[in-house]
């Protein structure tokens, strides 16, 4: 089985984190390790439907972002990844508090995988719960060219 290297993680983490969309919605990738990652999002006005629930959108993001770098962390170096079917279960509404995604990978194909992911409160209450289907590309530009970035897997 193959190790991800830390540094690799840790630079990954930090594009993520300083990309457009996970900024806007204030989400952080906090943990990636082979087959799993953890990310966060701390509730804001700014996440709201206008009956100040958490809009579904975020939750789905999040579920979405997680089952995606659960797998990312898994395949080749040089291969791509896209979700191509993704299943949620919004089960609890929300209004504040820090939001934890733990993606996890179920099966990594060749060409299609399964992972899933749950969102659950700071007191460990699970609010939403996903499932998606990824199709793996036949090269990468997820992340930026001009960005030295460490081996991915250690040897």
């Amino acid at each position: 089985m193959r190790t991800l290297n830390p540094e690799y993680a840790a630079a990954v983490g930090k594009v993520v984190n300083a990309s457009p969309y996970p900024h806007l919605l204030s989400m952080k990738l906090v943990r990636l390790e082979i087959g799993a990652c953890e990310l966060t999002i701390e509730v804001q006005p700014k996440h709201f439907q206008p009956f100040g629930l958490v809009h579904g959108g975020v939750l789905a993001t999040l579920i979405d972002t997680a089952t995606f770098w659960a797998i990312f962390s898994e395949i080749d170096e040089d291969k791509g990844l896209t979700s191509v079917d993704l299943k949620l279960n919004y089960l609890a509404p929300v209004t504040s508090g820090t939001l934890t995604a733990k993606g996890k990978r179920i099966k990594t194909g060749r060409t299609l995988s399964l992972s899933e992911a749950e969102i659950s409160n700071e007191n460990g209450k699970i609010l939403a719960y996903g499932l998606s289907t990824l199709m793996t590309l036949p090269s990468s530009n997820l992340l930026p060219t001009d960005m030295p970035l460490p081996n991915k897997f250690l040897p």
